[in-house]
């Protein structure tokens, strides 16, 4: 099984994009080469109102994760497909095998159903004054038990970025994605599950700055809100 995950960028955005990165000619031109499972998250209407940051590479608008049965090289098809699908949108294609950690599951969602959560993926960039072990066990050790306790996440998918599959793709070193509650997009306490407690809240956004700042989070990131879309593709052939 290999994980491949692909960040959009560009003047298009989620616009007119968006009807063919969630449109059924995608997923069976997806599934003919392999990919058993297709996932789509878009900033668009629905998370308009939550914070953004994007690097000086970005912003991301869209970002698209395909799952397939074969080896990596199964990512050369994927690629083809995504890159002929997008021709002419205005819109950039950076894509990269990932090894997937899931330290919170997200609840499972009807195929093509939007998730009922914002779904806020951060683009993650190791620091040149970290070796390559040490951050990994700064953040995937040491930190992510402090996310979930600190936050009012209900799912949490961790992306170690392996090897870039596209030319010319930027430098990444991990795709985390969380799942929020929808008002977490305007309210820090349901961002923070802090219950309303601004007491709580303080404690809780010291001790999640305090922990990202020691893998490097705290700068040269891209966040981007979005909301969610599953899908599992069946062969096709």
């Amino acid at each position: 099984m290999t994980k491949l995950v692909f960040l959009l960028s560009g003047t298009d955005g989620a616009g007119t994009s968006r009807d063919l990165l969630l449109g059924a000619d995608l997923r069976e031109r997806l599934a003919r080469v392999g990919a058993t499972r297709l996932q789509v998250n878009l900033d668009d209407e629905p998370v308009a109102a939550a914070m953004r940051i994007a690097s000086p590479t970005g912003p991301v608008h869209a970002v698209v994760s395909v799952w397939t049965a074969g080896e990596r090289t199964a990512a050369g098809p994927v690629v083809d497909v995504l890159t002929a699908a997008l021709d002419g949108s205005g819109v950039s294609l950076a894509g990269f095998e990932v090894e997937e950690r899931v330290p919170l599951a997200p609840p499972a969602a009807p195929d093509g159903e939007r998730a009922e959560a914002l779904a806020n993926v951060a683009v993650l960039r190791r620091p040149a004054d970290l070796d390559e072990a040490e951050w990994r066990h700064r953040w995937l050790v040491d930190h992510t038990p402090v996310a979930i306790e600190t936050q009012g996440t209900f799912g949490y998918v961790q992306n170690v970025v392996g090897t870039a599959v596209t030319g010319d793709a930027p430098y990444v070193s991990a795709v985390v994605e969380e799942l929020f509650p929808m008002a977490a997009t305007t309210d820090l306490h349901a961002f923070y599950g802090s219950g309303g407690d601004d007491d709580e809240l303080r404690s809780r956004m010291e001790r999640m700055m305090a922990s990202v700042s020691r893998f490097g989070a705290d700068q040269g990131i891209d966040l981007v809100p979005s909301s969610r879309y599953c899908w599992s593709l069946a062969p096709v052939g």
